[in-house]
Parts: C-alpha cells; sequence; structure tokens
C-alpha cells in the first residue's frame, strides 16, 4: 500500500518530498512477504466468499464484480509502469496461475451453478468455465481428481485469466523506482511517535533500531502503511476518526511443496469453501506460487490465534490497543462470534495429521513427506462501533483518515495487496481533492478506465484485458 501511494505521488506531482520509515532491514518483510500470503491476484475469479448464497440460496454478483474491478486498475497501473520502465520485465512479480473453485457434494454444487451463471455474462469474467465431469476437471488440474472416490460428486469452475502474484517483489520494485525518482527510504527506523502541532505539521518521533539513535521529521501528510501495525499507529496520533476501532489477530500456516514432481501436476489456484465459522481469509485453497523464478505449492491457511499484530512485534499488541471508546465494540464482537472462537480452538488444537486430512480433501494423493508447514503472516481484522449490535468485525479493507486530510491509514486485510491502486487513488481523492482535477489527466493516462466502470461496457472491457495482458505477459 505505500510503495503504491509513493509511486502514484511521484508520478502526479515528483517535486514533492516523500520520505519512507520501516521497522524492520528490509521492506516487504510482513503481510507483503511472497510468504506471509497466497498471492492470489484477487479479483473474485475463485474467491467464493465474495459472493456467499443468501438465505433463499439466491447469489448476488455485486460484490465479486467491485472486486474484479478494483483489480483491473491495479492492473492498468502495473502494466503502465512497466510501459514506463518504473517496474521491470512483469514475469518478475507476476505468472499465469488460473484461478478455479472446487466444491464437492449436492448442495454446494448447486450454489456454484448459480454463481457461474450469475458470473459467465459479466464482462471482466468472460471465459469461466464449469464442469461437474471428473475427467475434464482432472484437465484442469491432474492433482484434484487422482485417486479420488469416483462416486463423490463435485465441479469446478475455471478461468485462465487468473494470476499469482509477488507482491514483495512489487513492493520492492516500487520502493526502488521510488528512490530512484527523488524519494527517501529508510530502514530499520521505528516510529515511536505521532502527533499533530499546533501549525498542523505532523511530528513524527523515529527511532533508528541500530545504534538507537532517536530523531525527529515533520511532514505536512503521514500516510499509516504499517498493516497490523496500522491500528496502533492511528490511535497514537489522537484522530478522532479512529475512535471505535480495534483488531482482532489471527495467525495462520501454509503447507509447502517445492517437490518438482507434484508441483509439475498442478497449475491453478484452486479455492475450495469456508468452514462454518471460519473467517474468509481461511477459505482452504490449493495455489501454485512463483517466488524468485521457482514453482511451489502451498495449501491452506491453517488459521490460529495470537495476541501479535505483527509477526515480529509482541505479545502486548491486543491488550495495548484496548481503549475505553473499542472496548465496547470489542466484547461485542467477541459475543456474537462464538462460532469463530469455535473454529479458532480447533485449529489451535489440530496437529500435522489433521492437517494433511484437510489437505487431503482437496488432493487425494498428498504425502506427508512432501509438504512442509510455514507460517504465514498476520492479519488484523477490523472491530469498529455499529449502531445496531454495538460492534462488528468486519473482513475487508478499512481507509481512515483525518478530517483536515493531512493523516491516512489502512487497517484489515483481504483483498489488501490487490486492490492497492483504487484503495490509495481513494486516499489521494480523501486528502488531496484540490489537487486531484489537476492530476486526472496523468492519472487517466496511467488507468485509463479511470471514472468508468468496465463492468458496465463490454467493449471497453475486453479493450482493457487485452491491453494489460500483452504488457504483462498474461491470457486477457
Amino acid at each position: 500500500m505505500s510503495a503504491t501511494l509513493g509511486a502514484l505521488i511521484k508520478q502526479l506531482q515528483p517535486d514533492w518530498t516523500i520520505r519512507a520509515y520501516e521497522r524492520l532491514g528490509e521492506v516487504a518483510q510482513e503481510s507483503s512477504n511472497p510468504w506471509n500470503n497466497a498471492g492470489t491476484g484477487h479479483a473474485a475469479l475463485c474467491e467464493l466468499n465474495y459472493m456467499p448464497a443468501a438465505a433463499d440460496g439466491s447469489v448476488d454478483a455485486s460484490k465479486a464484480v467491485q472486486i474484479n474491478e478494483q483489480f483491473q486498475i491495479s492492473r492498468q497501473l502495473w502494466a503502465h509502469l512497466v510501459e514506463a520502465g518504473a517496474l521491470p520485465e512483469p514475469q518478475n512479480f507476476i505468472n499465469v496461475a488460473p484461478h478455479m473453485t472446487f466444491v464437492r457434494g449436492k448442495a454446494n454444487i448447486e450454489y456454484l451453478q448459480k454463481r457461474f451463471d450469475a458470473l459467465k455474462d459479466q464482462p471482466l469474467f468472460q471465459g469461466m468455465e464449469f464442469s461437474t465431469d471428473s475427467e475434464k476437471i482432472g484437465e484442469w488440474t491432474p492433482l484434484i481428481t487422482k485417486k479420488r472416490n469416483p462416486k463423490q460428486k463435485i465441479a469446478a469452475t475455471r478461468i485462465e485469466a487468473g494470476t499469482d502474484v509477488d507482491f514483495g517483489a512489487l513492493t520492492r520494485y516500487l520502493f526502488d523506482d521510488l528512490v530512484k525518482r527523488g524519494g527517501e527510504v529508510h530502514v530499520n527506523h521505528q516510529v515511536t511517535g505521532l502527533k499533530r502541532q499546533k501549525d498542523g505539521l505532523w511530528r513524527v518521533k523515529l527511532n533508528h533500531l541500530v545504534g538507537h539513535t532517536p530523531s525527529v521529521v515533520k511532514a505536512r501528510f503521514v500516510f499509516v502503511g504499517a498493516g497490523g501495525g496500522a491500528l496502533a499507529l492511528l490511535q497514537q496520533s489522537g484522530i478522532p476518526e479512529i475512535r471505535g476501532f480495534g483488531g482482532f489477530p489471527i495467525s495462520g500456516q501454509f503447507f509447502r511443496t517445492t517437490n518438482p514432481k507434484v508441483v509439475a501436476q498442478h497449475q491453478a489456484k484452486v479455492y475450495g469453501k469456508a468452514a462454518v465459522g471460519a473467517p474468509p481469509m481461511s477459505v482452504p485453497h490449493l495455489d501454485t506460487r512463483v517466488v524468485n523464478g521457482e514453482a511451489s505449492l502451498l495449501f491452506g491457511p491453517y488459521a490460529g490465534f495470537t495476541p501479535k499484530f505483527l509477526k515480529t512485534s509482541t505479545w502486548l499488541d491486543l491488550p495495548f490497543s484496548i481503549r475505553w471508546h473499542n472496548i465496547g465494540p470489542m466484547i461485542a464482537v467477541g459475543w456474537q462470534n462464538f462460532d469463530l472462537v469455535k473454529y479458532l480452538v480447533g485449529e489451535l488444537m489440530a496437529g500435522r495429521t489433521k492437517k494433511l486430512k484437510a489437505l487431503q480433501e482437496f488432493m487425494p494423493t498428498a504425502k506427508m513427506e512432501d509438504w512442509e508447514l510455514i507460517t504465514a503472516g498476520q492479519r488484523v481484522q477490523v472491530m469498529k462501533k455499529d449502531a445496531k449490535r454495538g460492534g462488528v468485525l468486519q473482513f475487508g479493507t478499512e481507509v481512515i483518515t483525518g478530517a483536515d486530510g493531512t493523516i491516512a491509514g489502512l487497517l484489515g486485510a483481504s483483498p489488501g495487496a490487490s486492490t492497492a491502486a483504487p484503495i490509495m487513488l481513494d486516499v489521494l481523492a480523501r486528502c488531496f481533492p484540490a489537487q486531484m482535477k489537476g492530476w486526472e489527466p496523468k492519472i487517466r493516462e496511467m488507468i485509463p478506465s479511470y471514472g468508468t466502470k468496465l463492468s458496465e461496457d463490454p467493449a471497453a472491457a475486453a479493450a482493457s484485458l487485452a491491453a494489460t495482458a500483452r504488457v504483462l505477459n498474461i491470457p486477457a
């Protein structure tokens, strides 16, 4: 998020001074690190949680279409930056990985059929296929059907234009270009204080963790893109807009294999349905990953709980985040989500054998010796006030901006990085309304569909998909 915002501002206003401060020794080592996320370019092509069935069994495509629309904005920005030389050859950060859904059982098959029917004619979902034929599904991805009980009823959808994105590499490249254009990136710097001065400037206290040297910088605008650490910094800023917000941390693990014989049999990201009570980020999926040019497979995530808000932070993050203004919403959320608590307890108690059985539901031939458990990144789900229920647990991203537009921050998780470009354009519109009109020609140069909806114009959607696919070297 921070790298994307920096890239946008340097393109729009190259004379502005930009400094980024990173607590760790390198950028992109928390949520953006490729092994801390699934690398799915979230376009709602395969993620069923963006299109749940209603109580009457009907499905609504609007959320899925919205997510895909947002991802197209990110694709357009990446393509522009590749053509402008700001990003390297696209295979360094984005690769082809067809997106699939996979379900078992009559009820789930009926749901998937309805979902397919609702999406297949949408301009941004052209090319989606649906099948209940085990042989056909096996052609798409052999590991799903190999040695599966032939009596089991299964169904899948597939769209070839899916992608696997190394968001860690993308973040590094964006910051590298920012530095080339005169920006600054300071690693090993922790923000220890954030306060608005009477003159309107923000006073940012820093501690250089190598040598523990304190320093202070002043800024007209501050963006808090600290992942799970954003809540504490926004609370520290004292802006009233953060009142009532809390965070619920969820950790996770993935099974990973680099066995070339196994990896060669699966070229897709295959998403299933989340277990009852499970958070959307815990939807099981078997994914192709390409990191540093090497392919592997991931399966998971297996959710867990820790009070940490970051992998590299303290166990006191959760208790230290509690304030008088958010304790009510947090209690309300806990009261309403016993199913989530029950699910997390079950996940915490699950051993490797139980985890392997979950993998074997997707891949019947999975063997323990081929897979290793790796720890995924921390996700901090947003808890906030709600007039009717006291508090709600929100799955998604939440942009917080101060009333005067001098500070903004981001809370939440998925779809996250995949929609960084539209989210950061929203930050710019909120925080720099006076400049947006002057910036619009350049924004439209970078993002041709800006201000329109591709989903409402089949010809424009087809043209945009083809143009970005050509530059990024992926299917349209």
